[in-house]
């Protein structure tokens, strides 16, 4: 679809003018309801657009993603516009002087940034809401959110507004949205693409891409992955092993022992293990939760370390004396991390050596692990889960924090539709470093059980 659209535009069957104008009319017009894009950069994207036109007419080829649109979130530095985190701390921000590692990367490619996306503040809830900006709304089922913390980014893709924008996973911010927002998403190993160095959690965060098909996450992530100047744990670009699927498939429920799923996800989960065994011949070996992690809980140490570093990253001072600034959710995070102790935390870095050894092991060089995205059907747009009076996602839902305390990629497909409208996601966690596995495996199951591009009523980005 990507690719498509940057072909269109270097055989001039289309101007990247006339493709950012498109994002430009949909954001103007869906944005309103969905509430996904919190700013824009509309005459200089024209600008950057017609300039692109003139260099693809003078014979040059700016990049794979030429002339294409699209988002940053609000998270990552755009050059021009502020980056707020979504915080009412950063409401008054300067403007960026420069772009962030993944909007540079792929502004080089030849793409056009023409805005934000809306983020939670700090990037810190699984769902898309802020004091700031206000609720992002899922285009599938509007009550409901899109997840989060890429809520907006996958908010704009499933709605049509433009076909990238980018995304960010520190405990499942990539898969989350791309589970509720029925798109594909991966969290790459941990130094496939180079962390953006402005971001905090250093450790635990990884860009990576969303999209509408495994073809655009693809090649989204080809773009993404190159290494920088400054991040120690890059690994070096290597060439992708060769194509196949994985030789087996192990199917949990959780990756913790948090208790059964909830009958809605159980029921969606086992029917897509029964459509993967019989359209891609992939026998399934059922695991339990307490056989995969007995070093400790993979899920409550990441609360003990992404709490306290939160707080450096914001600054201990700012988060003491602005408690009544933040978003009722990022002040019970913060003041959590806040009494997490330094013993604590170094244990908690210590037992993730020992969580990355387990998985690795279990997996090997060619499985991979079933699992649903999340243990829940959803959550409504403001963070509330049903018949909650107040927001907030507990700990258990996720299957999705694992990942990024160990490294090892995730991907997140469609494969299904709750009664609520709501999407479906499945995961596959695979081996460090055989992120082309996953998409592989991800553009397999595409085939068998294709997705729409969009939520229903909502057009695709094409021309």
């Amino acid at each position: 679809m990507i690719a498509d659209l940057a072909r269109a535009v270097r055989e001039r069957r289309a101007s990247s003018r006339e493709l950012v104008g498109m994002a430009l009319e949909r954001i103007e017009k869906l944005n309103g309801e969905l509430n996904a894009v919190v700013r824009l950069r509309g005459e200089q994207a024209l600008e950057e657009a017609a300039a692109l036109d003139e260099r693809v007419a003078g014979g040059e080829d700016p990049g794979p993603l030429v002339g294409v649109p699209f988002l940053v979130k609000d998270l990552e530095d755009l050059t021009g516009l502020p980056t707020t985190s979504g915080s009412q701390l950063f409401a008054d921000a300067a403007p960026a002087a420069r772009d962030g590692a993944v909007p540079q990367r792929l502004r080089a490619a030849g793409a056009v940034p023409v805005g934000k996306s809306n983020t939670p503040e700090f990037a810190c809830e699984g769902f898309t809401a802020n004091l700031l900006f206000g609720v992002t709304r899922n285009p599938w089922a509007p009550e409901w959110s899109p997840g989060g913390s890429s809520g907006g980014s996958g908010a704009a893709i499933a709605a049509g507004m433009v076909p990238i924008a980018t995304a960010t996973d520190t405990g499942g911010s990539i898969r989350i949205p791309a589970a509720f927002c029925g798109l594909a998403g991966i969290k790459p190993t941990n130094g496939t693409v180079s962390r953006d160095l402005a971001l905090a959690w250093p450790d635990l965060t990884t860009c990576g891409p969303l999209g509408a098909t495994v073809d655009d996450v693809r090649l989204l992530l080809s773009v993404e992955a190159d290494p920088i100047p400054g991040d120690p744990s890059v690994r070096p670009a290597r060439r992708p092993g060769p194509r196949g699927l994985p030789a087996r498939v192990l199917a949990a429920p959780r990756f913790t022992p948090w208790g059964p799923l909830p009958e809605a996800v159980e029921g969606a989960f086992d029917d897509a293990l029964v459509a993967m065994e019989r359209s891609l011949g992939l026998p399934v070996e059922p695991i339990e939760p307490d056989a995969i992690f007995r070093a400790g809980n993979p899920d409550e140490d990441w609360f003990l370390l992404a709490g306290p570093e939160l707080v450096t990253w914001v600054g201990r001072d700012t988060v003491e004396s602005s408690m009544d600034l933040l978003h009722p959710s990022t002040r019970e995070f913060l003041e959590a991390g806040l009494r997490v102790t330094l013993d604590d935390y170094l244990a908690a870095r210590q037992r993730r050596l020992e969580y990355t050894r387990e998985l690795d092991e279990l997996l090997g060089d060619d499985g991979v692990i079933a699992t649903p995205t999340l243990a829940s059907a959803g959550w409504l747009a403001d963070g509330r889960m049903p018949g909650a009076e107040e927001p907030g996602v507990p700990a258990e839902v996720y299957n999705c924090a694992v990942q990024n305390v160990t490294g090892h990629p995730a991907i997140s497909v469609p494969a299904g539709r709750f009664d609520t409208g709501v999407p479906f996601g499945m995961q596959f966690t695979g081996p460090r470093f055989r992120d082309d596995l996953l998409l592989d495996l991800a553009e397999a199951w595409e085939r068998a059980h294709p997705w729409p591009p969009t939520a229903p009523g909502f057009g695709p980005f094409e021309v």
